[in-house]
């Protein structure tokens, strides 16, 4: 993978909906997007895997809609171009989002490989990944459709498999898929390594971009259709694409797996060992993380006490945990996780039932990303609501107003810039201005350094539906 000619486009989702790792994880801020392996964010830690720019091309990322400003800040501080980022107004699971990315790669390169990669993998060999990608290349580039195979550690029942057959081409690295399973009970699980030529399924795949469509359009015609029209009826804003939603939300849910790699032509398997994890639960940040005498795994203020096996995790208070074994703790601002390890699975149980009675507690935290910065509340009643603000410098919010609230900003640090009514004016540490009900206003960073601003709001209703914008810079101004 060396000449131009040789490149491979990365294509990485960044879907999912942050069920398996609640509290930390949420639907507004999912795993791939939070530093829980490393000091950055784990899509940032696959985008720093394939920047080899004598082996990959730049990356095209696909996420939710959602996510969009919170992924293009996390690329950008990569200092990372990505060639594109597509919004889903809606998650679809992989195997659409893998159809628009090869429609917009091979438009660009009619010979064009794709490696698709989820966004939220730990893989510690970064020489042997790379290894890996070079074993598959010979085969896309035959027409395979080519899977990557993790050599199996434990009997595991999360996981799909993978029976690898006979060598492709007469390669020694990569071979025919004889079988595919999903997910086998765990009786089967153990059958299947003490066999041997079982490995589980990665979810990462390398193909040809034209290869994907032709298999697409012979075993689901009409998704390949829905792709084509959601691009076409698409459009571009700001630094993004956005497919259409009527087009792409009229597709059915299926994954790369199901749709194309079970029933294709030709699959193929390159079987591998790169110290890959999928971090599926909270148990499996245990399996990867750094552990203790007694095995404990501890992040942040934590005192443990004849405890051990266990994952314990506090992004809030101290938290102590005397005498347990094998559990997972993990507390947020907002709220508190304890379960067996054994049983991280069934953490998304307790999101359905947070959607089931209504609460956002599985949605957002305590604190609110947006596009300028971000936002915590500090504390609500009735008819008011206090947040903390924090701007980035040479941000500023929407100019905006509200129907059913007035607003009282205090500077606590930095210069706000301040726009009310038809005067703009600056505030310096401890000033504070008042906005009325239906007032036009601003409020926006012109120092180097962070802004920090407490708002009171004042009314009868605080909802964040209650925002009319009339400019934007980040493109959110409803026509």
């Amino acid at each position: 993978m060396s000449d131009i000619k040789n490149k491979v486009y990365p294509v990485i989702l960044s879907g999912g909906s942050g069920t398996r790792l609640w509290p930390l994880s949420r639907a507004l801020y999912p795993k791939q997007l939070l530093p829980l392996h490393a000091e950055c964010s784990m899509l940032q830690e696959t985008l720093a895997r394939v920047q080899d720019a004598r082996r990959f091309g730049p990356p095209l990322l696909v996420c939710n809609e959602e996510h969009r400003f919170i992924v293009a800040e996390q690329t950008r501080a990569l200092g990372v171009s990505p060639q594109a980022i597509v919004l889903e107004p809606e998650g679809r699971n992989t195997a659409p989002a893998a159809a628009v990315a090869a429609l917009m790669l091979s438009r660009q390169d009619p010979e064009a490989l794709m490696l698709v990669l989820p966004s939220d993998h730990i893989i510690e060999d970064q020489d042997g990944f790379i290894e890996m990608v070079a074993h598959a290349v010979p085969a896309a580039r035959a027409g395979a459709m080519v899977t990557f195979g993790m050599a199996p550690t434990k009997p595991e029942t999360g996981y799909g498999y993978i029976r690898r057959g006979s060598p492709f081409n007469g390669s020694d690295t990569c071979a025919h898929v004889e079988r595919f399973v999903e997910k086998p009970p765990l009786d089967r699980t153990q059958e299947m390594l003490d066999e041997g030529n079982w490995f589980w399924n990665s979810g990462m795949f390398l193909f040809a971009a034209q290869a994907y469509l032709d298999e697409l359009e012979r075993l689901e015609p009409g998704m390949a259709a829905h792709c084509r029209a959601a691009i076409e009826h698409g459009k571009k804003d700001l630094d993004f694409f956005r497919l259409d939603p009527d087009s792409f939300t009229a597709l059915p849910s299926k994954s790369i797996d199901y749709a194309v790699m079970e029933h294709a032509k030709s699959a193929a398997v390159v079987p591998t060992q790169i110290g890959w994890n999928d971090i599926g639960s909270w148990s499996a940040l245990w399996d990867v993380g750094e552990k203790d005498q007694d095995g404990n795994v501890t992040l942040g203020p934590v005192i443990a006490e004849g405890s051990r096996n266990s994952y314990v995790r506090t992004d809030g208070p101290l938290l102590a945990a005397v005498g347990v074994q094998d559990l997972l703790v993990v507390a947020t601002q907002d709220a508190v996780l304890i379960a067996s390890k054994d049983q991280a699975q069934d953490v998304k149980k307790v999101v359905k039932r947070l959607e089931e009675m209504g609460s956002q507690q599985h949605v957002s935290h305590v604190r609110v990303y947006r596009p300028w910065g971000s936002y915590q509340s500090i504390d609500s009643g009735p008819g008011f609501q206090a947040k903390q603000l924090e701007v980035k410098p040479g941000a500023k919010l929407s100019l905006q107003m509200h129907n059913q609230r007035a607003e009282h900003w205090v500077v606590v640090r930095g210069t706000a810039r301040v726009t009310r009514g038809e005067e703009t004016f600056d505030l310096e540490v401890n000033q504070s201005t008042y906005i009325p009900i239906r007032t036009k206003h601003r409020l926006e960073n012109p120092g180097k350094t962070p802004l920090l601003v407490i708002e009171v709001q004042s009314g009868d209703y605080l909802g964040e539906d209650d925002i009319v914008r009339f400019d934007d810079v980040y493109g959110r101004t409803e026509s």
